[in-house]
């Protein structure tokens, strides 16, 4: 922000907006140390899996704690984006267009440019193929592989729905703040939800 628009900030506006700041960039940290460490720990229960149990059906207990590190890691995602859209409308002159949420949007995606994926869907896909392979190699019966294979399955589907819904959430997101910020202090919605979707007080 501009010296003029920070300035223009009460006292109590410049200090949500510097600890929403560091919200964004810790979290943002924290959502790249999770996915690392849960992939190494991931694997290394695979390999204990595979190595221990005779049973296909065991290959499900590595991919309930790979099921686990997603949404973690799809939450902080969804609480940082959230927490911008908010920065955006509430602490960022529109008019002007300035401030980093509306360069950030207004930059998109560049025909050629590198992009991330920012929930690492590519590698959780080929961590689900890999997770099956221990209880192909078994040989399961029909059953333990309709089992086993749907779970693996339906845990592809809900990484394909999340990075859907992420691709849709700054907009969503952007029209519903925008739409409080124009309704009036009374007529909003008053409840136990924080900014970024959390529950709990927004000083939490």
């Amino acid at each position: 922000m501009s010296v003029q628009d920070e300035n223009s900030l009460t006292a109590r506006e410049q200090v949500e907006y510097t600890a929403l700041r560091a919200t964004i960039r810790e979290r943002g940290t924290a959502r790249v140390c999770v996915f690392a460490g849960g992939i190494v720990a991931w694997g290394a229960l695979t390999i204990a899996t595979a190595a221990l149990a005779a049973a296909p059906v065991a290959t499900l207990i590595p991919l309930v704690v790979l099921a686990a590190l997603f949404e973690a890691v799809f939450a902080l995602h969804v609480g940082v984006e959230r927490v911008g859209r908010y920065l955006q409308v509430f602490h960022e002159p529109a008019a002007e267009g300035s401030g980093w949420e509306h360069t950030a949007m207004a930059f998109g995606r560049v025909p050629g440019a590198a992009t991330t994926d920012a929930l690492f869907t590519a590698v959780f896909l080929i961590a689900a193929a890999c997770n099956i392979i221990p209880a192909l190699i078994i040989g399961p019966t029909q059953p333990e592989l309709i089992f086993v294979g749907g779970g693996h399955a339906l845990f592809a589907l809900r990484l394909l729905a999340a990075r859907a819904a992420a691709g849709r959430q700054r907009a969503i997101d952007l029209r519903r703040f925008e739409d409080m910020k124009a309704m009036p202090a009374a007529a909003r919605p008053h409840g136990s939800r924080s900014a970024d979707g959390d529950q709990g007080s927004r000083s939490g």
